[in-house]
């Protein structure tokens, strides 16, 4: 072959992870790539590709998804509004029904838990994690299956240590990898999903004092990962967090310890303690866990935006100042919130308000804002004080009480679990179920807002704090039967409450010492841990390529509060997921998707039939890797001679 001849060479990408955001987006990669255009592809992770770290089949067989299985979906369906082909597929208790009826022979579950857990499932069961990563599994080798000729996929057990500018060729990066290769890429896109962090400055000093002391702490970590070893039996320990994290640590604790949950004769749930549990003491700002699942369906007038509408948005869009979340969209969210509620009880169960909903619907367009006259209103003419909503109880229902001492604590806190499962898990209270769907409905809302339209302190702090901890705290809490066993721990004495607004110090010659305002008293351990994810800060991302991102490439952080003091930024992207250098200008061929960037956390797998942001969000990233990739595999490059 003659050195000046030429030929076509294939597009390079490689993927940073190979997690389900990262197969998502392969996904929605290969079903957008034209036929007949050379394509190579590199997922490079040290996890297994599907499950990634988070859902690796390498973990407790207690721990569960926070999701039911008719609830969990990695394909695109007629609902997503997206420019790619749609390519539908089964959500998870889809996909365990066809195995279970030998209709995917390609699946092999050799785990007897795993076999009996997949032969029981139903849509509202909560599957374990080990189950989930068979279905990411199969996800990842359905894709690659799939992959159209001339693309080639490859996983890679590795890590990246760096990317440079490539220096021949014709450009691009090169992908350093830590077992030594350099791969070539056209494209790079960051997706690790959640990595572990460094500590911040918070958390470095206190296991600095916490080691002086003598004392044990356990630092924010993904639960499966952390090192609970020395937390003894008997032992008190104090716990910062209440939300999933903080489940998670209660359940590998207590049943994970040996403990047994049983029924008395009366139907409730006891718990059975092994004797190797530590008595555990959380508390957290609200004092109370996050909500239940919620269970019921409506049963009144479909679920709609009437305040956070798109007019509305594209309103907010179209002014000349930035878009503030807490100025602007806080107080539409609010208001939809409460619209929501009380449609579904004025139709859903008209015989338990006074008013009809036109009625209703009128005070509510003409008090908006008067918090005080519609809890005056409500208390009229809504009988039943579980049928009457307000935002701020919803947010902090232990806000401005105080309690004689700590049992009267604890009597409180198990009387508002158990409304809570009543208001989330009975058909009686829909309108709980209406309350999700609009704080579910305006998340997807505000992700057509563009990224760059949003204030600095929006994208530093109100959407990937404020807003994402409150949503959260509402649509995104353990399933019910979690909080079922949180009672019976509390009631056998292994699980203790200290209140809302907890401050933890060190003393010393006592340890750590935890109060409450609202509450007299302190309570003493040997123990502290912060029951909660790291942070998402790119620059102290354990990932080194996350880690260089931040800080070279000229990419652009979406730096913090400083009252914020565990974000050190977020690497800026456009809505296309483009990461952006300094004054917003693109780097060419890199992009990054994930909740270590400015863009609105869409998670990675999703509801079925909801519009998905995630789906929309990756189908969007594909088309623009799409282009730009056959844009570079039509140049040609000089063949080796022959």
């Amino acid at each position: 072959m003659s050195a000046d001849r030429a030929e076509t060479a294939p597009a390079r990408l490689v993927v940073v992870g190979a997690g389900p955001r990262a197969v998502m987006l392969l996904e929605r990669l290969l079903a957008r790539h034209p036929t007949g255009t050379a394509l190579r592809v590199d997922l490079i992770d040290p996890h297994p590709p599907g499950a990634g770290r988070i859902w690796r089949f390498d973990q407790s067989p207690l721990l569960k998804l926070n999701s039911m299985a008719r609830d969990v979906t990695v394909f695109t369906d007629d609902s997503c509004t997206i420019t790619g082909p749609v390519r539908p597929g089964p959500a998870l208790d889809e996909w365990a029904a066809l195995v279970r009826d030998g209709r995917l022979p390609e699946v092999g579950i050799d785990d007897a838990g795993v076999a009996a857990e997949l032969a029981a499932l139903r849509g509202d069961s909560f599957p374990t994690r080990r189950l989930h990563s068979h279905y990411l599994d199969w996800f990842w080798r359905t894709t690659v299956a799939g992959a159209p000729d001339g693309v080639a996929v490859t996983w890679r057990q590795d890590r990246v240590t760096g990317v440079d500018p490539a220096s021949t060729g014709r450009g691009g990066h090169v992908v350093h990898l830590a077992g030594g290769d350099a791969l070539p890429a056209d494209a790079v896109v960051y997706a690790t999903g959640h990595t572990a962090s460094a500590p911040d400055a918070a958390v470095a000093a206190l296991q600095t004092s916490a080691a002086v002391a003598g004392l044990t702490y356990v630092p924010p970590d993904f639960t499966a990962d952390a090192d609970v070893s020395a937390l003894s039996p008997g032992a008190d320990v104090i716990v910062r967090g209440m939300g999933l994290a903080a489940i998670d640590l209660v359940v590998l604790l207590g049943e994970g310890r040996g403990g047994r949950f049983v029924r008395d004769a009366a139907g409730e749930l006891q718990y059975r303690p092994s004797g190797r549990e530590p008595v555990l003491h959380l508390g957290s700002r609200r004092g109370v866990p996050y909500r239940s699942k919620v269970s019921s369906q409506l049963q009144g007038v479909p679920p709609t935006l009437e305040v956070v509408t798109a007019e509305t948005i594209a309103a907010l869009v179209a002014r000349p100042l930035p878009v503030d979340f807490e100025r602007d969209v806080w107080p539409l969210i609010a208001r939809e919130l409460v619209w929501a509620h009380y449609r579904e009880l004025c139709t859903g169960h008209p015989d338990r308000a006074r008013v009809s909903w036109a009625q209703f619907r009128e005070v509510l367009a003409a008090w908006e804002g008067d918090a005080a006259a519609l809890r005056a209103y409500t208390a009229q003419v809504v009988p039943d004080p579980l049928d009457r909503f307000d935002v701020d109880r919803l947010d902090r229902p232990l806000a401005g009480e105080r309690f004689a001492d700590a049992e009267a604590l604890q009597h409180r806190l198990r009387s508002h679990i158990a409304d809570d499962l009543t208001l989330r898990t009975t058909q009686r209270h829909s309108p709980s179920q209406a309350v999700f769907l609009a704080a579910l409905l305006s998340f997807l809302a505000l992700a057509d807002v563009p990224t760059e339209r949003w204030s600095a302190r929006s994208r530093a702090v109100s959407l990937p704090v404020t807003w994402h901890t409150f949503f959260s705290y509402v649509a995104s809490g353990p399933p019910a039967h979690r909080l079922e066993e949180l009672l019976a721990l509390s009631r056998a004495g292994v699980v203790r409450f200290l209140g809302p607004d907890v401050e933890v110090r060190i003393e010393p010659g006592r340890g750590f010492v935890a109060s409450s305002p609202s509450t007299p008293g302190e309570t003493v351990a040997e123990a502290l841990v912060d029951a909660w994810l790291p942070g998402t800060a790119a620059a102290r991302s354990v990932d080194a390529a996350v880690r260089e991102l931040a800080g070279i490439h000229g990419s652009e952080l979406v730096v913090a509060d400083e009252e914020f003091s565990g974000s050190l930024g977020r690497i800026h992207v456009d809505t296309a997921g483009r990461v952006r250098g300094p004054g917003g200008a693109p780097r060419a061929g890199m992009f990054a998707i994930g909740p270590f960037t400015s863009a609105t956390e869409a998670g990675a797998f999703t509801r079925p039939r909801s519009n998905a942001l995630s789906l929309r969000t990756t189908d969007a990233l594909a088309g623009e890797l799409v282009a730009e990739l056959c844009a570079v595999a039509s140049v040609a490059e000089p063949a080796l001679a022959g």
